[in-house]
């Protein structure tokens, strides 16, 4: 089984005319190294189906293909669409038939064919990495586990515990999914073409959310707001929110969250205790 090397890279792009983009933050792994130190880390096994985002040329899809037992590849671009299987089959002769490749933009896929993906696994374009991670998370609740690759302060962020400077609202929208810690970095050495930044590797594990009566609508609601304005406190930035800064102060203290405190130093189970208060009479103190 082989793996992508820069030669290859070099020359399947040459073959497809593709002149990568940073609107599309195509930046491809020309490393086998790194991919398979990716797949590892990513835990993966032969019981495990993969989405994978954004194959591009195929340089993870083949390591996948590698240990799993299905990779589910959801890959915009259709030249790069069309082009996977036929690479597959010629460097991996015998595993084409494990590859689905959907032609979409990921942020609009709703769903892939069975059997469901149980882990996601992804060199994610740096441009759109926050909510493609959060959607395919929402939309595929089989997913137990992940490994993402992304641009090295996205990588900071969202594993920030309320507290950090960088904690904001990825690090707590991905807590309510479950948990989140960073395992590594990759240089910009292993890439083409070779990007400006350093990506770092987060991995997930899948928990349940808070347990709470509001939606996660109503909860990342209340996030978005906390956050618009960070340095405002809580009762004025959920002012608009609740309908005024009094009826936010009456949630927040019925929440048992101090009104003059900051987004930054909640926790996702306290965004959740807030939310529970959407909606609802402003309650009596």
């Amino acid at each position: 089984m082989s793996l992508l090397d820069p030669r290859t890279v070099r020359a399947l792009a040459a073959e497809l005319d593709l002149r990568p983009t940073k609107q599309r933050g195509q930046n491809f792994v020309h490393d086998a190294n790194t991919v398979r130190r990716i797949v590892a880390a990513a835990g993966v096994g032969a019981d495990d189906v993969v989405l994978e985002i954004g194959p591009g040329l195929g340089s993870l899809t083949l390591g996948l293909l590698e240990v799993a037992d299905r990779v589910v590849a959801v890959e915009i671009e259709p030249s790069l669409a069309r082009r996977l299987p036929r690479t597959v089959a010629e460097l991996m002769p015998g595993r084409q038939a494990a590859l689905t490749v959907i032609e979409a933009d990921a942020l609009a896929v709703g769903e892939v064919p069975d059997p469901q993906p149980t882990a996601v696994v992804a060199n994610l374009p740096y441009n759109v990495s926050v909510p493609v991670l959060l959607h395919v998370l929402a939309v595929f609740p089989t997913i137990a586990s992940g490994l993402v690759m992304v641009q090295s302060e996205v990588a900071d962020r969202l594993v920030a515990p309320p507290g950090s400077k960088v904690y904001g609202v990825p690090s707590a929208k991905l807590a309510w999914y479950g948990t989140a810690r960073r395992v590594g970095s990759v240089p910009p050495t292993v890439f083409w073409p070779v990007p400006n930044v350093d990506s770092g590797l987060v991995e997930f594990a899948r928990q349940l959310p808070p347990s709470t009566s509001a939606t996660r609508e109503q909860v990342f609601a209340v996030v978005d707001a906390a956050f618009a304005q960070r340095r405002k406190m809580l009762r004025g930035a959920l002012a608009g929110l609740f309908g005024s800064s009094a009826a936010a102060t009456a949630a927040l203290q019925a929440a048992g969250v101090d009104p003059q405190a900051r987004g930054e130093v909640l926790s996702v189970a306290e965004f959740a205790a807030i939310a529970e208060f959407l909606g609802r009479p402003a309650p009596q103190r």
